[in-house]
């Protein structure tokens, strides 16, 4: 029998807001238990509920493994997430990425994703996609699929780039200096920074004279995916994203 991975194969982020009566302590006990070369950063975001408490049984489960980093108040996903993953850097792991704690996406993806990033050594980013194939069980609401999809062109358009889904909460990362200069500094969106990470891989690889960005992303189409009540998304955040879309243009994409 060939040797299993080794510990330290991944780390992935996983930000908390207010999550205690979403957060499947049995779920994220058991991936533990299954998948014992990836360690779980959780980021408590200034919850006022009982994520923080929920968040230390978990990390009784492997105390080796689940690390916990409590932001004193509120600074929103994607700078909860960038700090979780400054501290995923100074692991010793070779990817590195995020997942929403709703597990939307189902935590064994993650599994698959390392498998795709051994397999494509010239990968550096991978995204999961909702996409709606046959023999696949995405379950989204209507309008927030075609509000999804109308953003996505826009952003696509905005980019330069045939991405298909850049806001679904499953992304990992293969660690190297390029992949850490993306969250160096604080977004200057609120609402779509994983754009902001597109569009700064985007700004970075021309910058330095390299292949485009899209040789270096892989989107995968996930088998399930389930909309999770609760969700924190609302019509003003639409608004609020095409604002930040703007400041992404100017700040990283203006020739």
């Amino acid at each position: 029998m060939s040797p299993g991975p080794p510990i330290g194969r991944a780390a992935v982020v996983v930000p908390c807001h207010n999550e205690a009566r979403r957060l499947s302590h049995d779920a994220f006990a058991a991936f533990l238990r299954k998948a014992e070369h990836v360690r779980l950063i959780f980021v408590n975001d200034g919850s006022t509920d009982d994520t923080l408490a929920r968040l230390h049984a978990l990390s009784e489960v492997a105390p080796d493994r689940v690390s916990l980093c409590d932001l004193p108040t509120n600074v929103g996903k994607g700078e909860a997430i960038r700090t979780g993953l400054q501290r995923a850097f100074e692991l010793d792991v070779e990817y590195c990425g995020y997942w929403d704690a709703d597990l939307a996406t189902p935590l064994d993806v993650i599994l698959d994703f390392c498998d795709l990033l051994d397999a494509q050594p010239n990968t550096e980013v991978i995204f999961g996609t909702r996409v709606r194939l046959l023999g696949r069980k995405i379950e989204r609401r209507a309008l927030r699929h075609y509000l999804g999809r109308a953003s996505a062109t826009v952003i696509s358009i905005t980019l330069g780039l045939s991405v298909y889904d850049t806001q679904c909460g499953a992304k990992l990362f293969r660690i190297t200096p390029e992949v850490r200069s993306l969250f160096e500094e604080p977004f200057v969106s609120g609402w779509i920074f994983d754009v902001e990470v597109i569009a700064r891989l985007i700004h970075a690889r021309r910058a330095g004279g390299l292949p485009p960005a899209e040789t270096v992303i892989f989107e995968q189409p996930l088998r399930a995916w389930r909309d999770v009540e609760g969700s924190k998304i609302g019509p003003r955040d639409y608004v609020r994203a095409a604002l930040d879309l703007a400041r992404i243009h100017r700040r990283y994409l203006r020739r």
